[in-house]
């Protein structure tokens, strides 16, 4: 990962270095030559990389060389992060920002707080760039070879990748499976088990029977729980809980929870599923397994594990080991999945040469997925015989089997998405990823970038997803109502290759009370990227503080029962200070304890994402607005939040103002015209103010937004000709539009005409596929007859139209009839 590390940063450098240029953003001390100096080091290391990434496998000098490698890059990166943020605030508002540093420097053209920071920052250049050149110069011991790195393939569509789910070749596993579940059993509570080695198919077996039909009429409650390691009984107890419809936020004692398990689970017949269970360790199995004597007779739970002792443990005597393909079961899915879209020539050419690597794959059905996705996309014969004799397969000292295979094709991936693939660790096993938030997280880390002819870095972010996605390092893809993919998860087996690769650089961390986190176990130096659940009220870590190069802090409300500590924000904002990502998000179940945004946030200075969701805070802090480098702000569910800062238009990279069901909201500010860059604005509410502070319906032309909008409010326009200035029509990127005509409650009548006028020419773009349209209260008629006529004009293209109309009916709200006029 060293080489997309070096790239990376080698790109931003070159960034900088222009923008320096450009708008005479001087250092001091001729630190331009450290800077070339530093250019020229990274770009003769950069070429030798795809040598020095093979030769590591076995070569564990130069797996250490990159190791220090990629440290000093990440401390490049902050330099150079650091430089960034001081041309942007140059940009905003004229200064460079304050730095704390002990020299002098007299100046008659800048102040002392502006040749403080040059100082500053040439100092910290000159030191990463000697680190650097001492790193430059070992790689002369190792006889790199210059091999030029191999740029991205073809682009891989959203539709272009095969979501294999079909078993192979295990027919008989399927059908033992189904018998042994539907079967009465004398057995009180029978354990069956599937075992086998990783990349088998355990998990898929056990998904196949959990939905099947004649299983979900066989019990009255499922539960599936994705174990792993370690056994984690408090975890576990509460998914199970939470499965069956409970609550386990006041329940902190693992005898409680049990005891609620025991409660929930009587007279139900229940199929338990327990996916990855590693423990050997039989006094945290047997409590939770006499909790569960309690449900019906009938009731069953299914295993799946690698380790046979495993099942001796647990008591099971219904033991299914799941086999390896045979030669032809695995012939048949690699076939399926590398000769999709060929014509039947190339197919010809190509079938001896792939009956070969397939037979490689050891009938592990991941690996065939893994390695026939990767082949997909090689058109030549040439390429596939480069895969079939590579050196990987000779490897002895790897930790599974289906790792060679995991390697291949991620070394196939092209630099800036092994990034991607890697950092996707950073969540536990069996986590639900959704997928817009990864591609953010992504561009906060600098891995995703806008691309030539205009295309947006959400778009390379998409084309990312798929990109993993086509090469089978994703899987249990989840579907919007559209059917677009929205999330994905990631094979257990998968997520151990990515923690292989990324020596806990990524680190999820869980805080229970009852064990100290595994932080002590770190290379604190390492650690970029953590999320941490907590699963106790009131807990935080204070080793957390001490990860100073930590660039992501994700707290995972949803596996969590308990929010964040608020006390912990002003340490966590003033002492992590190279976060690029942070989400202290809150849970929708639970009441949020955080209800302030603490001022310390603005020294969050390379801070790119940040995820308030949920929190019950009435405001945000001004100085949330010197975040000059934030591309995404999430204050969603955000039910308490009255107003934004004034200060909005000084977040000049803002992209995504992520405000859905903001609903307490007053007004937007006016400076949010500013914001050229903005893509996504969820919720726009009309204030019944004429303050020149708020921002009129007017604003939205400054803007190219994509995606979905609510306009709430609308009773509140004062000048229906004002809003003719506006024309929604020119939002051609929007495909769901919400009119809302509630007014705020001291807000005048408005007469019936005048709500026509208004709905006429709020005409939106041709491109939109969903009109939502809520609280219109103007009707044709007598009120007696409680009918609403809306007529839509030019509307012929939109797929879905949903019309919400409230009207006072005996002092009360109901609903009404609704006639409308579309011309379809």
């Amino acid at each position: 990962m060293a080489e997309a590390v070096v790239s990376g940063v080698l790109q931003q450098l070159i960034s900088i270095i222009g923008q320096e240029t450009q708008q005479e953003v001087k250092l001091v001390f001729c630190v331009h030559k450290e800077v070339e100096k530093l250019r020229s080091n990274l770009e003769a290391i950069e070429v030798v990389l795809v040598d020095a990434e093979d030769k590591q496998v076995k070569d564990k000098n130069v797996r250490l060389w990159l190791d220090r490698l990629k440290q000093a890059s990440y401390d490049i990166e902050d330099v150079l992060d650091e430089w960034n943020y001081a041309i942007l605030k140059q940009n905003v508002d004229g200064t460079f920002p304050k730095k704390k540093v002990c020299f002098f420097f007299p100046s008659s053209c800048f102040s002392f707080k502006q040749v403080s920071l040059r100082i500053h920052l040439a100092i910290e250049i000159k030191e990463v760039s000697e680190k650097l050149d001492v790193i430059g110069k070992q790689k002369e011991m190792y006889g790199f070879n210059v091999i030029t790195s191999v740029e991205k393939s073809d682009r891989v569509q959203t539709t272009s990748f095969v979501d294999v789910s079909e078993i192979y070749g295990q027919d008989d596993c399927k059908s033992i499976l189904i018998d042994k579940l539907c079967a009465n059993s004398e057995q009180r509570l029978p354990i069956i088990s599937l075992t086998g080695m990783g990349g088998i198919g355990k998990t898929t077996l056990a998904q196949f029977a959990y939905n099947h039909d004649m299983v979900i009429n066989s019990f009255d409650k499922r539960i599936w729980v994705c174990v792993s390691e370690p056994f984690d009984e408090y975890r576990i107890a509460k998914a199970i809980i939470e499965s069956l419809g409970g609550l386990t936020k006041d329940l902190s004692e693992l005898q409680s929870l049990y005891q609620h398990i025991s409660t929930l689970i009587q007279i139900n017949k229940f199929f338990l599923v327990l996916d990855d269970v590693w423990t050997e360790d039989f006094k945290k199995w047997e409590p939770l397994y006499h909790c569960l004597k309690n449900g019906a007779h009938g009731s069953k739970i299914l295993i799946t594990t690698r380790k046979k002792s495993v099942v001796g443990m647990m008591g099971s005597i219904d033991i299914i080991d799941v086999q390896r393909l045979s030669d032809d079961g695995c012939w048949l899915l690699f076939k399926q999945l590398t000769f999709f879209g060929r014509s039947a020539e190339e197919c010809e050419k190509l079938e001896e040469i792939g009956k070969k690597i397939s037979n490689k794959c050891k009938g592990l059905p991941l690996a065939v997925k893994t390695l026939g996705s990767l082949l997909r996309f090689k058109k030549h014969w040439e390429e596939w015989k480069h895969v079939l004799d590579s050196e990987l397969w000779k490897l002895e000292k790897i930790e599974e089997d289906v790792f060679r295979p995991l390697l291949l094709s991620y070394n196939d991936l092209p630099y800036m998405i092994k990034r991607c693939f890697v950092y996707c660790v950073v969540f536990p096993k069996d986590y639900g990823i959704d997928k817009d938030d990864l591609i953010k997280l992504w561009m906060a880390q600098g891995y995703v970038k806008e691309e030539q002819e205009d295309k947006a870095m959400e778009i390379v972010g998409e084309e990312y997803f798929d990109y993993l996605a086509s090469r089978s390092l994703f899987q249990e893809f989840r579907k919007d109502d559209e059917n677009n993919v929205s999330g994905c998860k990631m094979h257990d087996l998968v997520h151990d290759f990515a923690q292989f690769l990324n020596k806990n650089e990524c680190v999820h961390i869980e805080v229970d009370g009852f064990k100290k986190p595994p932080i002590s176990s770190f290379n604190r130096e390492k650690v970029c990227h953590v999320m941490t659940t907590i699963c106790s009220e009131g807990l935080f870590p204070d080793s957390i503080f001490s990860l100073r190069r930590m660039h992501s802090f994700l707290y995972n409300s949803e596996d969590s029962g308990h929010s964040l500590p608020p006390n912990i924000l002003p340490k966590l904002f003033g002492e992590l200070t190279c976060l690029r990502a942070l989400s202290i998000t809150g849970k929708w179940q639970l009441n949020s304890l955080i209800k302030e945004i603490p001022k310390e946030v603005g020294k969050l200075i390379h801070l790119r994402y940040l995820n308030l969701r949920h929190l019950n805070v009435r405001k945000l802090p001004e100085t949330l607005c010197g975040l000059y480098n934030l591309q995404t702000l999430d204050i969603s569910h955000c039910h308490q939040l009255e107003e934004l800062p004034q200060g909005m238009e000084k977040l000049i990279n803002l992209r995504h103002l992520e405000n859905g069901q903001t609903w307490s909201l007053r007004y937007i500010p006016k400076g949010i015209q500013r914001l050229s860059n903005l893509r996504t604005l969820r919720y726009f509410v009309v204030s019944d103010s004429n303050d020149e502070n708020t921002c009129s319906l007017e604003g939205l032309k400054y803007f190219n937004l994509f995606g979905e909008l609510h306009i709430g409010k609308l009773g509140n326009v004062s000048d229906v000709e004002e809003v003719e200035r506006s024309p929604l029509k020119n939002q051609k990127s929007l495909f769901g539009l919400t009119l809302n005509f509630h007014k705020d409650d001291d807000g005048r009548e408005r007469r019936n005409e005048e709500n026509e006028t208004l709905l006429e020419i709020l005409q939106p773009s041709l491109n939109l596929e969903k009109l939502k349209i809520v609280s219109y209260r103007g009707w044709h008629g007598e009120q007696s007859k409680f009918e609403v006529h809306v007529s839509v004009s030019d509307m012929s293209e939109i797929a879905y139209l949903y019309v919400y109309v409230y009207v006072y009916v005996y002092g009360g709200l109901d609903h009404i009839p609704i006639f409308l006029e579309v011309p379809f």
